[in-house]
């Protein structure tokens, strides 16, 4: 997956995030993957659903996949955390 057509969701608005996917399709981006974990998988849910709102006949969802990270937390414990990746396709 290119990198270029990754869009990590994290606290800042999530308008930000839709102007993010749309100027990158705008600019020939064939397909855009959303990436979140913890608290801000809603929010990429809600990017997600606003793009495809906004252009009704251009995006559509593609298969989305949830997992659990583990991320170290200290030198003896994992905390274990959910995430998302939904392909958005032109």
């Amino acid at each position: 997956m290119n990198e270029e057509n990754v869009v990590f969701i994290g606290k800042k608005s999530t308008m930000v995030y839709v102007m993010a996917v749309i100027m990158r399709m705008n600019r020939g981006a064939k397909e855009i993957t959303l990436k979140a974990r913890g608290k801000a998988i809603s929010r990429a849910v809600d990017v997600a659903e606003i793009v495809k709102n906004r252009l009704p006949n251009e995006v559509k969802i593609g298969d989305i996949n949830i997992y659990t990270e583990h991320i170290k937390a200290d030198e003896e414990n994992d905390l274990k955390v959910s995430a998302i990746e939904i392909p958005l396709k032109k």
